[in-house]
């Protein structure tokens, strides 16, 4: 294994911003990010802020890959994405839409906290009377129980749904989600994220037959090359999708969807378009649906024009050192300690 990049290195080449987003999005409408530059390029370390050090130690391994480490060899140079749609009232649906161009599919944000089901059929209902011909996918993030699982998907089906992702938080309710559907002669595919991203064993989904195909993120995966790898060992289709990121973390994803023998449904790379600024003056967004494989490089103006206050970024600082620590320790993912 290549040797861990010392934290000296690491802390000299850090840069702490926060981004303003159009839409609050998990909650949040500023995403604050560690960017890291290193002799191959940029990597982006930015596990939200309730993540522990141990998970958040993938993330840096993700991060440290891109910049220390390179990607795997690509097979396509252009990758086709989805619009994303947050949890936004129905009438909003146009406005968000607007930003993403033409677009083939969609992802839709359902089963917010402080929502109803009424809310979420409006809101897909209404990305159907503005897309008649895209894709839609639907996002519970494992909010759902069972029972509301089976209801709602159900009810949002007549839109004629490409697949539901994590509806439930379980493997075992997946399973039993994707039966009952089955059973009830519903016709909607069953997508695991958090079953894959979140678990101490991400193949466990694949063996226990709870899902039709996988939704795979480098940073939480510790990599493009380890995230490729267990695509290739879970023999089911993935979506690759990201975790909020700036374009930094967007040339990471889009580098596993460039490298997947094949890629069956457009991804979810496309959400720098929910920020009102990115760090670099070629935001890597979606032209006529897909974006075009190429490298990117944050711009000193914009570092320093977003550069988070001094007590976030010393948070920020303090996170890296402990988590670098974390990786060193468990010789976690690509690196070896040092």
């Amino acid at each position: 294994m290549p040797a861990l990049p010392s934290l000296e290195e690491l802390l000299d080449s850090a840069h702490v911003v926060s981004l303003p987003m159009r839409v609050k999005f998990r909650g949040i409408m500023e995403r604050e990010t560690l960017l890291l530059r290193g002799p191959l390029g940029w990597g982006e370390f930015c596990p939200f802020p309730e993540y522990d050090d141990d998970e958040s130690s993938r993330w840096l391994a993700a991060a440290l890959e891109a910049g220390w480490l390179g990607f795997p060899a690509p097979v396509r140079d252009k990758i086709p994405v989805n619009a994303t749609v947050p949890a936004v009232p129905a009438e909003h649906v146009p406005e968000v839409l607007a930003r993403f161009g033409r677009v083939d599919a969609v992802k839709i944000k359902v089963a917010e906290r402080g929502q109803h089901l009424a809310d979420d059929i409006a809101r897909v209902s209404a990305v159907r009377e503005a897309l008649p011909d895209a894709a839609i996918r639907v996002d519970a993030n494992g909010a759902w129980d069972i029972e509301h699982a089976v209801e709602a998907l159900g009810k949002l089906s007549v839109v004629e749904l490409e697949y539901a992702e994590q509806p439930v938080p379980t493997i075992e309710g997946l399973a039993e989600v994707r039966q009952r559907l089955f059973e009830a002669g519903t016709s909607v595919l069953i997508a695991a994220d958090e079953s894959v991203r979140k678990e101490e064993d991400p193949l466990r989904v694949a063996r226990a037959g709870a899902a039709d195909l996988i939704v795979v993120k480098v940073a939480p995966l510790g990599g493009a090359a380890r995230a490729l790898d267990l695509v290739q060992q879970a023999g089911l289709p993935a979506v690759v999708s990201s975790a909020l990121d700036t374009s930094v973390g967007i040339r990471a994803g889009l580098a596993l969807a460039a490298a997947l023998p094949s890629l069956p449904y457009a991804c979810g790379l496309g959400t720098v378009s929910l920020f009102t600024s990115d760090i670099t003056l070629d935001p890597l967004v979606a032209d006529d649906g897909a974006i075009q494989l190429r490298e990117t490089a944050a711009d000193p103006e914009l570092l320093e024009r977003y550069a988070a206050s001094g007590e976030r970024r010393d948070w920020w600082l303090d996170r890296l050192r402990r988590v670098h620590s974390v990786l060193a320790r468990n010789q976690h993912g690509l690196f070896a300690g040092s």
